[in-house]
């Protein structure tokens, strides 16, 4: 589902690529293609939460089609976390990034990227997809409902933050190999690589979902990307919902 060869257009600015992605795959310009954005002036998150952007984090999203799935264009998530947290890695050093589920990138207890997939169904067959997602190199947003941290604030004082394209040149073939890898074995080999930087693993954790939560212990993730959560009544799939750690958690 990703192509190597796609091209890159970077915006000065733009109210947000992901929108820009709709926009055009309703217009039928389908990629695929890398949007970047220096600046955002109507980020959205999951849930339609507002993004922030800040200058010198890179901003994308890749438009693209596909005939696959939605329950495999879905696991796509699971594939970028996994190659960010490498990048991310390959950057301050080994281990250091782990991952949250459904789609945050942690650094020190702290988001340092957060991921989101849109898409549509095509005319002829086919979906059009927009995966986008946010990394904190230069800076990272204050006063959200959880903690957040920059790769500038965790590398030396004399080591400039990683440029916005840098980050997505080193990124990009991890995230290509981990895909093109989920297409050929299935999900298994991606779910192991998650798992061991899962974050929050064997702790208790309120999953929020609307008005309701439900409270339990994390135990996985299930061969459909569900989240495990062993409850006093018993194993659960969570298929969406917001984890909330307790801040003793990390």
């Amino acid at each position: 589902m990703i192509d190597g060869q796609a091209p890159v257009e970077v915006f000065d600015e733009i109210d947000s690529t992901i929108l820009e992605a709709r926009r055009r795959a309703e217009r039928g310009e389908l990629g695929p293609s890398w949007l970047i954005a220096k600046r955002q002036t109507a980020g959205r998150g999951r849930r339609g939460r507002p993004w922030a952007s800040l200058d010198g984090n890179l901003l994308a999203t890749y438009l693209f089609t596909t005939d696959r799935p939605p329950a495999e264009i879905a696991l796509l998530g699971f594939a970028t976390g996994v190659a960010i947290a490498e990048t991310i890695d390959s950057i301050i050093g080994a281990g250091s990034a782990t991952l949250k589920w459904p789609n945050d990138v942690f650094v020190d207890g702290a988001k340092a990227s957060g991921i989101l997939l849109d898409s549509g169904s095509l005319p002829g067959g086919g979906a059009w997809v927009a995966l986008a997602f946010g990394v904190n190199l230069a800076a990272a947003p204050e006063n959200l409902d959880q903690d957040t941290i920059s790769l500038r604030a965790i590398l030396p004082p004399d080591a400039p933050a990683p440029e916005p394209l840098e980050f997505l040149a080193q990124l990009r073939p991890r995230l290509e190999a981990w895909s093109t890898r989920a297409q050929r074995d299935g999900f298994e080999p991606l779910r192991q690589a998650w798992l061991q930087r899962a974050h929050g693993l064997g702790r208790e954790a309120r999953i929020v979902q609307g008005e309701n939560s439900i409270e339990g212990r994390i135990a996985g993730i299930s061969a459909r990307g569900e989240l495990e959560l062993d409850t006093e009544t018993g194993r659960k799939l969570i298929a969406a919902g917001d984890v909330l750690l307790p801040k003793s958690a990390g």
